[in-house]
């Protein structure tokens, strides 16, 4: 038989039915041990911050998706960032594009430099200034893509030979694409890094994050360190993102056209100055997205031509939409990261990366793309 396709694995992959009683979901295993039949004699699970059921389904689960050999979940996105990068040690240098999640640089600069690593902050766009940025410490390439909040596409292909080049890894933060749009590990990268709390759990419900790899080494470390820190995800957790993996090609086909008949409107608009959007043909990532990802995403930024208290009064006029943090759920939300997802990065670096003060991002939800599109023609009338 021939390999399953995405949607099967999607509801299948690393998901057995129960052997006790045919259950077809995977059991919620609310244990944290289990009993042995003599010291060190078990059937495989011993502690559950080590080793638990519904969450070995999960990582299976996202491994089938990303095509690669071995995931791990953590209890958040961050965690996951947190695991890839304590693979390092003190004097070790990283390498990450200057236009990434808030959250991913506040722990870079404000828990990981005071511990001994060095970073440095490129347009990872440009091979040219990524290369320039390199020393003999890099150890590691951190790249998102498309990048949050303005949808710049990396080729990971070209970085990945320039990396190869020097002897150095890279981690994709593949949050925005998810696998169904878009699988890093295939493209050459060594590691893939998720929050799950995104378009994988997808209904706003669970926090949760994921790393997969297809390196043996890489992934025992990983693991030990999984093990040794103990930012677990609890077994509810994983249950909720499982049940949205089963979904996930269905809700990011939706996502994509949404988002698309958005942008192109957008686009026409007089009022809006620019729309960060890689499947607009007018984009600088468009062909390298075309390229190396199956659709554009749900995800678009966009400036209105106005002053930031324009923007501010337009986020607050939607009413399908909802101002909040985070993104990927079914339901449309509509943010302004300098102040929300973004304010832990200085002004300076913000506006040295392209992320104006007015930027409005929004996550592009299933609802009707008529209702979408009329609410924000609606908020962007209001807030004139």
């Amino acid at each position: 038989m021939k390999t399953p396709g995405f949607a099967t694995r999607a509801v299948h992959a690393g998901q057995l039915a129960d052997p006790a009683t045919g259950a077809i979901m995977t059991p919620v295993y609310l244990t944290s041990t289990y009993v042995q039949e003599a010291p060190g004699k078990h059937k495989g699970f011993d502690y559950a911050r080590t080793v638990h059921p519904t969450r070995l389904a999960l990582e299976r689960n996202l491994a089938s998706l990303e095509s690669g050999k071995f995931g791990l979940c953590f209890a958040s996105g961050m965690a996951a960032t947190s695991t890839v990068v304590e693979t390092l040690s003190a004097g070790d240098h990283v390498v990450s594009g200057n236009d990434i999640y808030g959250g991913t640089y506040r722990v870079f600069t404000k828990v990981f430099q005071r511990l001994g690593l060095s970073f440095s902050f490129v347009n990872a766009y440009d091979l040219v200034a990524l290369e320039a940025a390199i020393t003999p410490k890099t150890k590691l390439i951190w790249l998102e893509t498309p990048t949050n909040p303005l949808l710049q596409v990396v080729d990971i292909p070209a970085v990945v030979a320039l990396a190869k080049k020097h002897g150095i890894r890279v981690a994709v933060d593949n949050t925005f694409a998810t696998p169904y749009l878009q699988r890093p590990l295939e493209l050459g990268a060594d590691v893939v890094v998720h929050s799950t709390t995104k378009y994988l759990g997808g209904h706003s419900d669970v926090v949760g994050g994921a790393i997969v790899t297809n390196d043996p080494a890489l992934h025992e470390q990983l693991k030990f360190l999984q093990n040794a820190v103990g930012a677990v995800p609890g077994p509810m957790d994983c249950f909720l993102v499982l049940r949205g993996t089963k979904t996930l090609a269905l809700r990011m086909e939706r996502h994509c056209a949404n988002a698309r008949r958005i942008a192109e409107h957008l686009a026409k608009r007089p009022d809006v100055a620019k729309v960060h959007y890689p499947g607009l043909a007018g984009h600088r990532g468009h062909d390298v997205a075309q390229l190396q990802m199956r659709d554009f995403g749900g995800m678009i930024s966009f400036e209105l031509k106005a002053d930031l208290e324009r923007a501010m009064r337009m986020i607050s006029s939607t009413q399908v939409f909802s101002l909040a943090e985070s993104l990927g759920g079914v339901e449309s939300l509509i943010g302004h990261p300098a102040s929300m997802t973004h304010g832990s990065i200085p002004r300076e670096e913000r506006l040295k990366a392209g992320l104006v003060d007015g930027l409005i991002r929004l996550s592009v939800g299933i609802e009707d793309a008529d209702d979408l599109v009329a609410d924000l023609d609606q908020a962007i009338e209001k807030s004139a």
